[in-house]
């Protein structure tokens, strides 16, 4: 059974959330502020973290810093706020995917699943199906004759050993191109264009190599 943290101020919602995964036959654990989330999750290591980045004790992007340390736990976080900074400084920090409240449930759940496979899957990627396009990331060839440049390769391979995840443009510049690069976002722009031109059936219209504007690019399969 997979175990969850649960971590947010609001009653309420944290009553919902134990009640609903529960009923999903998911293990839950909450926790009401930051302090006690980073105590709980030392004493009992959860499968995943469900967690609210306003928090009253301390900002929720520390209590990732702070998991960060010492697990790799996948990391989903709450947001009420409408700007993107808040995720973006999320993402950066090391979480893995995020959701806007107010929220349905079965997105929230549909979340969990997706991370939950993403992270049994990402190491054991070889070859990954991108539209009618089959990619061997250990051979490093694409079907179909199709030729990637060694920048283009670094960019893509991340994308597709995370599956679903939302990567950070930081993250990507500072990867592919290194710390010096994190403001060059039309980097990230030209490539991805390059990208889908080279994979997507209809690049004007990508399905698979996605964009969320503003915070990073994402790899549906």
């Amino acid at each position: 059974m997979t175990r969850v943290l649960v971590v947010d101020d609001e009653p309420q919602l944290l009553r919902a959330l134990r009640i609903n995964l529960r009923a999903r036959d998911y293990d839950v654990d909450v926790a009401a502020d930051g302090t006690t989330a980073l105590r709980r999750a030392g004493v009992a290591p959860p499968d995943l973290v469900v967690l609210d980045l306003g928090l009253p004790d301390i900002p929720g992007v520390d209590v990732i810093h702070g998991l960060r340390g010492w697990t790799r736990v996948p990391i989903i976080v709450l947001s009420g706020r409408a700007g993107s900074q808040d995720k973006v400084e999320a993402l950066e920090a090391g979480a893995d995917d995020y959701v806007t409240k107010p929220f349905d449930i079965e997105e929230l759940v549909a979340r969990i699943r997706a991370v939950t496979r993403r992270v049994t899957v990402a190491d054991e990627v070889h070859r990954v199906d991108v539209g009618t396009h089959t990619v061997d990331l250990v051979g490093k060839t694409v079907s179909g004759g199709v030729h990637l440049t060694p920048t283009e390769w670094h960019l893509l391979e991340i994308l597709l050993r995370n599956p679903g995840k939302l990567i950070g443009q930081q993250q990507l510049l500072t990867t592919v191109w290194g710390p010096s690069y994190q403001r060059e976002t039309h980097y990230l722009r030209q490539y991805m264009a390059q990208l889908r031109r080279k994979l997507e059936a209809d690049p004007a219209h990508p399905r698979h190599l996605l964009t969320e504007p503003g915070m990073g690019y994402r790899f549906q399969p």
